[in-house]
Order: structure tokens, then C-alpha cells, then sequence
């Protein structure tokens, strides 16, 4: 298993997910994604993005839309792309860095402490009410310094034999293949 930055190629996918999960795709840019995938067949695991909020004063980053594929949970590829963003968050020159969840209890094994709304930046108190708003109406704010990010031991050792859940096979649908199911017509469509 490994974690890249995601590929323009992969855009639709990255939206068809983010769509699938629920989770927020405001203001979508694929190349703020990064996506865990397995060495060996190249089976796209998870997901997750950074967003930067442009401020009058200092920029604000929120880690946001993380998303691991079903056959892949309880391995710990979750935690590899939150360990990623933090990453280029630190790469960005970023100290701290803020998400709007609604399990905080997730984030809050790497290090991330629950804050009230009235400490969130500016930028991010709207972002917060328009989260609420759109996809997960629980959510609540975190705030992560970046140098106290923590990586469980048990969640590297699982990712490094993360294998997907033989149980399913990956099924494949018609978007895989660019074709819009809604509008399609099929050349020996029987109509039955």
C-alpha cells in the first residue's frame, strides 16, 4: 500500500466517491486529493484532501472528504491519507491544521483535539454552518498541530498488510467506462 497525490485522470472517479459516501465536494479540485492504493494490483483504496481558505490575514488548511472504499476499512489506509495531508500541510508551512467532522473520535487518536466553534478561524466558521448545512449536520471542529500528528502503531503495521476484503469483488459500473447510464442509448436495447 502507498499514498499519492491524485492524478487529473482521476477526477471522475474522485467525484463518483465523493458522491457515493456523501462527502463534501465543494469547490473540487483533484489535484488537492491524494489517494491510497495497492502496489500490487493498483486498487484505488481511499481518499482523502487538503483545502486551503485564502483569509485577510493568514491562510487557514482543512483536511476534508476522506474516504476509504468498502473491502479496504479497519486497515488502516484512512490513516495513511490523513498522515499524507498533514504532510503537505507541513510542506505548505502550515502549523496547524482544522477539520469539520462528525465522528471526532477518528482524528482524535493522530492528535487532533476538539475546539468550539467560536476558536475556529473566520474562514471556517461559515465553512462549518454550510458543512451542517449540506453533509453532515453533526459536525463539529478540530484542530490538529502539525508537529503533534501521532501515527498508532497498529494502524502502520495493518496498512502495510492492508489486502482488500476477498469476500467482494469490485464490481464495475458503466461510469468506469465514461458512459452515463442516465443518458445512454444501447445499440441492441430490447427494451425488456
Amino acid at each position: 500500500m502507498y499514498v499519492r497525490d491524485a492524478k487529473n485522470r482521476e477526477e471522475v472517479w474522485l467525484l463518483d466517491h465523493l458522491e457515493a459516501m456523501g462527502l463534501d465536494e465543494t469547490a473540487f479540485r483533484s489535484r488537492d486529493y491524494v489517494i491510497a492504493l495497492d502496489e500490487g494490483s493498483g486498487t484505488k483504496a481511499g481518499f482523502g484532501r487538503i483545502r486551503i481558505h485564502k483569509t485577510e490575514g493568514d491562510d487557514v488548511c482543512e483536511l476534508t472528504s476522506i474516504g476509504v472504499l468498502d473491502g479496504w476499512r479497519g486497515q488502516g489506509v484512512g490513516a495513511h491519507v490523513v498522515e499524507r495531508l498533514v504532510e503537505h500541510a507541513r510542506d505548505e508551512g502550515f502549523s496547524f491544521v482544522y477539520a469539520l467532522v462528525d465522528e471526532p473520535s477518528y482524528l482524535a487518536q493522530f492528535g487532533f483535539e476538539r475546539i468550539g466553534e467560536d476558536e475556529l478561524p473566520n474562514g471556517l466558521r461559515d465553512r462549518l454552518e454550510k458543512k451542517r448545512e449540506a453533509t453532515a449536520p453533526d459536525a463539529v471542529p478540530m484542530v490538529l498541530s502539525v508537529s503533534e500528528f501521532v501515527m498508532p502503531d497498529r494502524l502502520r503495521q495493518r496498512f502495510k498488510d492492508a489486502a482488500l476484503d476477498g469476500s467482494e469483488e469490485p464490481e464495475e459500473s458503466p461510469e468506469d467506462f465514461g458512459i452515463d447510464p442516465e443518458s445512454a442509448s444501447y445499440k441492441y436495447d430490447t427494451g425488456g
